[in-house]
């Protein structure tokens, strides 16, 4: 494609780049009005140079991958209500061995929940977790932070469903669900595994000097908080908490274990008291005179807390046993019940969504059809779901296609790539190396998502040149690469500036991860997974 007319080019190029610094620094001093309003920006200057036409301008925004996307963040936002992230919250420290066993834990969990409920997802309702699982022990969060992030960016490369570039690559490529997975999943795994082997190395003297020296009082404490946390599934910046309306549906169900609860505790006060009138040498003396004179084989005396324990249970048994025969309590066992039984439809609703995209069908309309099912079946309004979904990724994408489109046809892009096409063929060790330095370090200075809408169509012709496997390796290369791209450095994905943010406002937790603490670990581990990953992908 040649260059369009001088002026177009000078037009489209700023337009462009007023896009792309509000992208990447969305909080600039002399335009700080972030990168949703940044897109729309640019996609206004790209008509108001005539760049594009209006109907050019429509015709650029791409709606398969915008259904795809709300798709995916409106189930997203089911399952945790279905409390699904929670379990796999409880899955980091249930049984854990000491720091490194944690950070392998973080790295595994985050890039499986990536990969099937988005990167930036688990980061958002992954990250204070982990900060107070590394309070509760005594632990550095640095190193854990940076496990999820990476983790995350890593896991998300596997599906189409993972990250949104991969969505543009899924519908633009038209490789089915289960050819995306089987073609990168190895590279993935061996990917995780190299990056926790990373994280361990360098952080090896951080993780042995910190033991755990939680008393038995701060943990009960820890594993209260983590019981009670909620979270809200995001995508990007949009964070939203949960409406009041929904947090009471959500602990319907628990009112029988909190009203039983608070009953055993009203009652063990006045038995406490009574215990407690008894001098401790009355009752010292008592326990050593019936030791004396009881067989070696009768059980040892209690002391006052399992005293109050079984006293408790011994009078609440029978009472216990008449609420649950009252309206009262038949109400609270059923509500528990329905709540168990919906949290498995949303489960196998979300299982059956991943089942077809696995069997080829239309990604955005299987999405959409699991969304809406959801939806029904969970027979209230869904407005307080709804407004979970960002709405702002999804504005943004609609003005990034317009932008990318407008600069596409000033000829730019297809220049540059006439000049590398022939040193980045995919059929040569050379060319691969190449191809994935290219898009390595385009990721990171124009953004992963504009990479892939530039350099897609254009790679993926060059390949088919050669032959169809080709085309399909040279798009999942393309999904491989801007993807552990994101983990360069801090601004390299949307995924870890929501860690960085999250923690940085986490109540009575908050920690700063800096740019240049987490390039030091992000620059070998992004080389070194990238050069592994080449080699398996399929």
């Amino acid at each position: 494609m040649a260059l369009a007319p001088i002026p177009k080019v000078i037009l489209g190029s700023i337009a462009f780049a007023i896009f792309w610094v509000l992208a990447v620094f969305p909080a600039v001093p002399f335009l700080p009005i972030g990168r949703t309003a940044g897109s729309l920006l640019g996609a206004m200057l790209m008509v108001l140079f005539q760049v594009l036409t209006p109907d050019q301008a429509y015709a650029a925004i791409d709606l398969p991958i915008l259904g795809l996307l709300f798709g995916t963040m409106v189930v997203s936002v089911y399952l945790e209500r279905a409390d699904m992230f929670k379990y796999l919250g409880k899955l980091l420290s249930w049984k854990c061995k000491g720091a490194k066993d944690l950070l392998c834990r973080i790295c595994l969990i985050s890039a499986l929940s990536s990969a099937l409920f988005t990167n930036d997802t688990s980061c958002v309702v992954l990250t204070e977790f982990i900060l107070k699982i590394a309070k509760q022990h005594n632990l550095p969060p640095h190193p854990y932070l940076l496990a999820l992030a990476s983790s995350a960016n890593i896991g998300s490369s596997a599906t189409p469903i993972g990250n949104p570039q991969n969505l543009v690559i899924a519908v633009q490529s038209k490789l089915s669900f289960g050819t995306f997975l089987t073609g990168i999943l190895p590279a993935m795994l061996v990917g995780v595994i190299v990056n926790a082997s990373i994280l361990i190395a360098m952080y090896w003297r951080l993780l042995s000097t910190h033991k755990d020296e939680e008393d038995p009082v701060s943990e009960i404490a820890a594993e209260e908080e983590v019981n009670s946390h909620q979270f809200s599934p995001a995508t990007m910046s949009h964070f939203s908490s949960l409406d009041s309306q929904e947090w009471n549906a959500s602990i319907e169900s628990m009112n029988f274990q909190n009203s039983q609860v608070q009953t055993l505790r009203n009652r063990a006060s006045p038995i406490e008291t009574e215990i407690q009138r008894v001098p401790s040498s009355t009752m010292d003396s008592t326990r050593n005179s019936n030791a004396s004179k009881e067989g070696p084989n009768h059980m040892p005396s209690l002391t006052r807390e399992e005293t109050i324990a079984m006293t408790v249970v011994a009078v609440d048994k029978p009472r216990e046993a008449h609420f649950l025969n009252t309206s009262e309590g038949k109400d609270c066992l059923d509500a528990k019940w329905k709540r168990i039984l919906w949290k498995s439809c949303v489960y196998t609703i979300t299982l059956g969504m991943l089942i077809a995209m696995l069997v080829g069908l239309n990604m955005s309309w299987t999405a959409i059809t699991a969304a809406l099912a959801l939806v029904v079946l969970d027979f209230k309004d869904a407005r307080p779901c709804l407004e979970k979904v960002s709405y702002s990724l999804l504005i943004f994408f609609c003005g990034m296609f317009i932008t990318v489109d407008g600069f596409n046809k000033t000829g730019i892009p297809s220049a540059m790539w006439d000049m590398m096409e022939p040193y980045s063929q995919v059929d040569r060790t050379s060319g691969i190396a190449i191809l994935a330095l290219v898009i390595l370090v385009l990721s990171n200075f124009a953004s992963n998502v504009p990479t892939v809408l530039l350099l897609g169509a254009r790679i993926a012709a060059s390949a088919a040149a050669i032959s169809k496997e080709d085309e399909k390796k040279a798009w999942l290369i393309l999904a491989w690469v801007s993807t552990i791209a994101g983990n360069l450095s801090l601004l390299g994905s949307a995924a870890n500036l929501i860690v960085c943010e999250q923690a940085r406002r986490a109540p009575n937790l908050a920690y700063t991860l800096t740019f240049w603490s987490h390039i030091k670990f992000g620059l070998p581990s992004t080389l070194i997974v990238t050069a592994i990953g080449l080699i398996l992908i399929r």
